[in-house]
Formats: structure tokens, C-alpha cells, sequence
């Protein structure tokens, strides 16, 4: 079925000055402008909640699987550890009735009110409690109902948690202490629930920012972070949760943080990103290979701090070109640091400039979503610039 989302470009000015500037959004076979009408077809684009990657195989190959979701995944993760810890808690806003997203449903019955809890509607509550739990020896595991909301506890995360070890000199530290928190677009979440706010923290010595992209790398990367003797930023796709189905080992097992994983074997270009946006690559990735016999090199970095800048230029040694892509918006973003090192040192093997495709230097908006979001048609757009640079 057809679908179309149409806006008269009169009442729209704004929005179509970025569009009008961004010529390879317009290239796009999807984009079409007929006497001052926005025409966007979604027929032509990946569809929605369209699940393209998939969790590696080898990852505990010994142990049982099951077929599971994102969520469940989660939750069976921070279950275990839960039954492997018993200094291990998990509290934030609802959490004891399963959270918005149902992550923690049956934990609290499963170990008990004192384990798993509700809190008030206080982030910077959250976070201290957090902090201090996990300073006495607790592991602390705390959800951030959305990651848009994690700004209350900004200066506690910050300045506090990321610098506890660094200004101890190494005598005490945070071990155990997680923020998890859902981030990135959902489809009708706009200025306040859609939000990817992976920068601010990254910019911060003494976090670790983890995002995966697989029900596999969920449960393995959300271990390692609870057990991990940093604080930790884990940030979940949301649109994944539900639509992110696969099958995941039943048992106890970890994936070591700030090591990326090539997905895509491929000769032509690098195509580098995280979390949600890499089912969105993968489906770019597709298209330039059946289009236009481009071969790709498809790269998830999982951890984003610290980054795995070794499998990243390797790749890029190897292909020449590369693309980094993102939800969040395009100035300071992540991309620009990745571009940055790959600038700085690999510049003699690139054939092309590295190239961005992100969200745009606006709020995240709810009725213009569809327009926002760095689709696989502006990344297969991007790939092509760099091929044929």
C-alpha cells in the first residue's frame, strides 16, 4: 500500500530549507516536490521496524537458545544478575510493575520489593541513589524511563559518578553502577521521547556509553556493563525492543565492552553505526550492492566509549571510503569524532572525504519525523557520493 506523507511547503518553510539544502535527500527516488507539495513515499523505504541484523552465532555457541525479543533479552540479562549478586538492585520510575517498556515484568516477584523497586519521579534522585549505592560496595542498576529525561541527572552523572574513581586515585571506584535508559526514534515519540543523547556522555572521561543493536549483544554488552568497575551509559533502542526477535543463549555470558563488530565483510566502502540505525545500514548496504554492485564493509561499534578505533581503520585502510551514520543531530555528533581519527590517521589511504549522514540540527519533530531520520536512501545516497567521489 501506498503511503505518502504530504506537507504544503507554504506552512512548512523551515523544515524545507533543510531539505532544499541537503541535495542527496532530494536525489532520493523517495523525495518528490510537485507545485509546493511535499511528497515523501514510504512504500520505496525500508519498512518500518524492520529487523536486517542479527546477534553472532559464535557468542556462548555451547549453551541453549531461545527466541526472544529485545526486552526479553534484557530482562533475562539483568535477572542473572540478579541471581549471581546479591548486593545487585534495580529501581527507577515504575520498574516494580515491569517499566513503560515491560524490561524488569516479573523481576520484582522473582526476587523481591527490597531488590526491585519503584522511585519517585526524580532523575537526579535516581542518579544519587545510584552513586551512592554503588560507592559502598552495591551494584546499582538504574532505568531512566527515557533517555530524553536523563538531563536532571546530568550534573550527577557527570560530575560525580565519571570522576569518583579518577579523584580517588584509583582507591575507591563506582563498579556496578549502571544507568540504562531507552533512546532514538519510535515513530510518534517527538521533541521529548525520541532523543539520542549519546554525545553528552561520550564527551565525559570516566563513563562508558554502550548501545546495542541485537537481542545477542543486549543481554552479553548489559552484563559486562553491570559488572564493569566504570559507570556505565547503556542505551537501548526503543523501536528495537519489540521488533528485534532472535535466538539468544538461555545462560550467564558477557561481550566485552569497546570492541566493535564487523557485521558486512566488504571491499568498496566502510559503513559505520550503532544501535537502531544499523538495520537501517544494513538495509542501505543491501541496496547498493543489488543496485548498484557496491560492496560494503558494515561496521557496529557497540561500545562508544571507548571505541574501537582499530577495527574502524582497519576497515578503512582496506575500503578507502567511508560513511558514519546517526540519528542524533549533525553537528558535534558522534560522527564527527569518528570522522575526525579517520582523518587524522588514515588520511593517506582515503580515496573520498568521510561522509556524515545523521538527523538535522533541529528538535526532533513529531510530525516530520519521516524527514528527520537519516533513512537507508540518504545513506545509499551517501554511499554513492563517496564511491563515485
Amino acid at each position: 500500500m501506498l503511503k505518502n506523507l504530504v506537507g504544503n511547503i507554504n506552512k512548512n518553510k523551515t523544515i524545507y530549507q533543510i531539505f532544499k539544502s541537503n541535495n542527496n535527500f532530494l536525489k532520493s527516488s523517495s523525495f518528490k516536490v510537485n507545485n509546493g507539495i511535499i511528497n515523501y513515499n514510504f512504500s520505496k523505504t525500508q519498512k518500518k521496524n524492520e529487523q536486517l541484523v542479527f546477534g553472532d552465532r559464535e557468542v556462548a555457541k555451547d549453551q541453549d537458545r531461545e527466541k526472544v525479543n529485545l526486552f526479553t533479552a534484557i530482562n533475562n540479562g539483568m535477572s542473572i544478575a540478579l541471581e549471581t549478586d546479591p548486593k545487585a538492585v534495580i529501581f527507577g520510575e515504575d520498574v516494580g510493575f515491569g517499566g513503560v517498556f515491560r524490561c524488569t515484568t516479573g523481576l520484582r516477584e522473582k526476587y523481591g520489593k527490597e531488590r526491585v523497586f519503584n522511585t519517585p519521579l526524580c532523575e537526579q534522585g535516581i542518579a544519587g541513589f545510584a552513586i551512592g549505592y554503588a560507592a559502598v560496595g552495591g551494584t546499582a542498576i538504574a532505568e531512566i524511563q527515557f533517555a530524553d529525561y536523563i538531563f536532571p541527572a546530568f550534573d550527577q552523572i557527570v560530575n560525580e559518578a565519571a570522576k569518583y574513581r579518577y579523584r580517588s586515585g584509583d582507591q575507591f571506584n563506582l563498579g556496578g553502577l549502571t544507568f540504562r535508559a531507552p533512546y532514538g526514534a519510535v515513530g510518534h515519540g517527538g521533541h521529548y521521547h525520541s532523543q539520542s543523547p549519546e554525545a553528552y556522555f561520550v564527551h565525559t572521561p570516566g563513563l562508558k556509553v554502550v548501545v546495542p543493536s541485537t537481542p545477542i549483544d543486549a543481554k552479553g554488552l548489559l552484563l559486562s556493563s553491570i559488572r564493569d568497575k566504570n559507570p556505565v551509559i547503556f542505551l537501548e533502542p526503543k523501536w528495537l525492543y519489540r521488533s528485534a526477535v532472535e535466538e539468544v543463549p538461555v545462560g550467564d555470558y558477557e561481550i566485552p565492552l569497546g570492541k566493535a563488530r564487523v557485521i558486512q565483510k566488504g571491499s568498496d566502502v566502510t559503513v559505520i553505526g550503532y544501535g537502531a540505525q544499523m538495520h537501517v545500514l544494513q538495509d542501505a548496504c543491501n541496496k547498493a550492492r543489488d543496485e548498484y554492485g557496491i560492496s560494503c564493509e558494515l561496521i557496529d561499534l557497540r561500545t562508544l566509549l571507548p571505541w574501537d578505533v582499530g577495527t574502524v581503520l582497519d576497515s578503512v585502510k582496506k575500503t578507502g571510503r567511508c560513511i558514519v551514520s546517526h540519528e542524533a543531530p549533525r553537528t558535534m555528533g558522534y560522527a564527527a569524532e569518528i570522522s575526525s581519527t579517520i582523518q587524522e590517521r588514515a588520511f593517506l589511504y582515503l580515496e573520498a572525504p568521510v561522509g556524515r549522514v545523521t538527523g538535522y540540527d533541529t528538535p526532533f519533530p513529531l510530525t516530520h519525523e519521516k524527514f528527520y531520520v537519516p533513512d537507508s536512501y540518504k545513506n545509499l545516497e551517501a554511499i554513492k557520493k563517496v564511491v563515485n567521489y
